[in-house]
């Protein structure tokens, strides 16, 4: 889970793992390590999940955190414009430390959808990058699961070869 901070990584990793929301906000400091099981296509899959620290003007993701990756969501505010700049940033730096892997864009907070800043041409902008995007509320638990197992499909259906 890497993005801005504050744009709910937190908590759609304590939705998706523990099936909890709180309105409390908790800052991860470092990385924060979660694990589940879970049954994709018949087979059973352990997911280890790292939330990374948010990135700000005061702190920088660590790109160490992510060596061994196989997939990965760029979470994005809706609420807030500024988080998809940094989004699309981190997205460059993650593919240059750990190459090309499968990852999701997760515009979250859908709850309150009518404040985003976020336009439709924002997110086809993001389209146009090759971006697969889903909308994410914590909250509400809107599209969290469909995130986790779509994001899982793709990891292990492997690198696409052409022929």
């Amino acid at each position: 889970m890497v993005g801005a901070f504050a744009v709910g990584k937190t908590s759609l990793v304590s939705r998706f793992v523990h099936q909890m929301f709180t309105e409390k906000y908790l800052t991860t400091i470092g990385v924060k390590i979660d694990k589940k099981s879970i049954d994709l296509d018949g087979q059973h899959i352990d997911l280890m999940l790292w939330d990374l620290a948010g990135e700000d003007d005061f702190q920088s993701v660590r790109m160490s955190y992510l060596r061994g990756a196989h997939g990965y969501f760029l979470v994005i505010d809706g609420t807030r414009k500024e988080t998809l700049e940094t989004a699309i940033e981190l997205q460059q730096r993650v593919e240059k430390e750990i190459g090309e892997a499968p990852f999701l864009a997760l515009i979250n907070k859908s709850d309150i959808a009518d404040q985003w800043q976020l336009t439709s041409s924002d997110l086809e902008r993001l389209v146009g990058l090759g971006w697969n995007i889903l909308k994410t509320s914590a909250k509400d638990d809107l599209g969290v699961e469909d995130a986790f197992k779509t994001l899982t499909g793709k990891i292990m259906a492997g690198p696409k070869t052409t022929s």
